[in-house]
């Protein structure tokens, strides 16, 4: 049986292993995490295996001249190890790394979740690669990553992991609506999902009608540059100048336009715009 003890069984021992004759176990100089192993020993009677690394100590009675075995969860520790085989006459030592396995996991991180349409090199896309373990990676991986929206377009690109890190960025959609973001590692994948919005209006054009002593205002549908309708909620602000005063009015997009009534007065100049975003002025000729 083993049993892990503090690693300062393991620093105590060190005085006493260089004091003592020492010869070399046969351990593998590189192991895989997760790796079934044996290795013989020398000599004859019984001895105590201490085995540091990152973890703690594995200690385990053995008989001298035996094969020392090892299971595949001894050491799933990615890192450097010292093992120190202790008798009565003689020491044996031995050091070897225990590297990675291969990728079983991808930690994908995408931002934002949300951002608006034709955004160049708007999402960026991060990965880290470990095995089953949890150990990162560290050996270079080819990482592709795939962005694709919802009209079937798909943006491809790979690159090669640095320290167990790879990244990307990439192009928003022209179309609005849920893009599926997706990193993989061989048959390991892991997918996000971003959700792409319309853009601000590209253009707005409003048109008047007299309804008694008010004129009716309402916008042609409004839409982003790329042609996807702003959503409702989104402010729009009509504005009338006359005689030198002027009045404001805010009002929110419903069902793809804007609509509001003003007082109905002739020669007044009558604007409209979102944000930044200037329309068409009336001047009404009508009313009062």
């Amino acid at each position: 049986m083993r049993s892990r003890i503090p690693i300062l069984i393991g620093i105590i021992l060190l005085p006493y292993c260089a004091a003592a004759q020492s010869s070399s176990l046969r351990f593998p100089q590189r192991l895989e995490a997760g790796t079934a192993f044996s290795t013989p020993s020398s000599g004859s009677g019984s001895g105590t295996l201490y085995v540091v690394g990152p973890g703690g100590v594995l200690r385990r009675e053995i008989q001298l001249g035996d094969s020392i075995a090892f299971g595949a969860g001894d050491f799933p520790n990615a890192g450097h190890y010292t093992a120190i085989l202790a008798a009565a006459s003689s020491t044996q030592s031995s050091q070897f790394d225990v590297v990675p396995s291969k990728p079983a996991r991808v930690s994908f991180l995408a931002k934002p979740s949300r951002l608006p349409v034709n955004r160049s090199q708007g999402i960026s896309g991060v990965g880290y690669i470990f095995d089953r373990f949890g150990n990162l990676t560290l050996d270079p991986q080819p990482v592709s990553f795939a962005l694709s929206d919802g009209s079937g377009r798909t943006q491809t690109q790979t690159t090669s992991s640095h320290h167990g890190v790879a990244w990307v960025r990439m192009n928003s959609a022209a179309k609005a609506g849920p893009a599926t973001f997706q990193a993989s590692v061989g048959n390991v994948r892991e997918k996000r999902v971003v959700q792409q919005v319309p853009g601000d209006p590209c253009s707005i054009r409003i048109t008047a009608h007299a309804s008694g002593n008010r004129v009716v205002l309402q916008t042609d549908p409004i839409r982003d540059c790329s042609g996807n309708a702003v959503p409702d909620g989104t402010i729009v602000s009509f504005t009338e100048t006359y005689l030198g005063s002027q009045s404001t009015v805010d009002v929110p997009i419903k069902r793809d336009v804007a609509r509001t009534e003003l007082p109905s007065r002739n020669g007044a100049v009558i604007s409209v715009a979102s944000g930044i975003v200037m329309g068409n002025e009336i001047h009404w000729k009508g009313g009062l």
